[in-house]
């Protein structure tokens, strides 16, 4: 091992002991099933032939892995998507089965108590229901505006002719209507009123 003048050794000699190039690690044409011409210009010329091929290959497997990535990730994509679809199908069903429930709390509540007993129980009741609502607008339901708004008929079902003429007015509730998640589940039941 040669040294500079301070005892430290020279950059070739680092390089060499760094990487060090050993037999075992260059190929031999045999193993990789090659006949070498002994003209080294046909060696070489072979060898780019080689080279080239393997270059195609590799491009092809490449090509077919990224097809694969993109399958697989459209396939995620979808699955996600179908999930949701189903998660949001199966809260629709739910929240439909309920409506039923709450016209009926809608109807006990629509009385007003007399004694103090039935005050406790109106209250009870209220408080039930309030819970109830409180869980289904986590899920996205909402109640659609009725007294005083517009007629919509998107959201607003009309019971009979509307009295007076000019603009539709909702002038009572007969059942209340919802939304789950922007989407109409039920129509409002509504009798309407004309204003000039």
């Amino acid at each position: 091992m040669r040294m500079n003048d301070n005892g430290a050794e020279t950059p070739d000699q680092v390089v060499e002991a760094t990487y060090p190039v050993e037999a075992e690690q260059t190929p031999d044409p045999h193993s990789l099933g090659l006949e070498l011409p002994a003209d080294k210009d046909e060696a070489i010329d072979l060898l780019l032939v080689e080279l080239a091929t393997a270059r195609d290959e590799a491009t092809s497997y490449l090509d077919d892995l990224k097809r694969v990535a993109a399958d697989f990730d459209n396939y995620r994509k979808r699955s996600t998507r179908e999930g949701a679809a189903m998660l949001d199908r199966a809260t629709e069903k739910v929240v439909q089965s309920l409506m039923p429930v709450l016209d009926t709390f809608d109807a006990a509540l629509g009385a007003q108590p007399g004694s103090e007993g039935e005050q406790q129980l109106y209250s009870g009741m209220l408080n039930t229901r309030e819970q109830l609502m409180t869980s289904l607008k986590e899920l996205g339901l909402e109640v659609i505006a009725t007294l005083g708004e517009q007629f919509d008929p998107e959201v607003h079902e009309p019971v009979g002719a509307p009295e007076g003429n000019g603009q539709l007015i909702v002038a009572d509730e007969l059942r209340r209507g919802y939304r789950l998640n922007g989407k109409v589940l039920r129509a409002a039941l509504v009798t309407l009123e004309g204003r000039a």
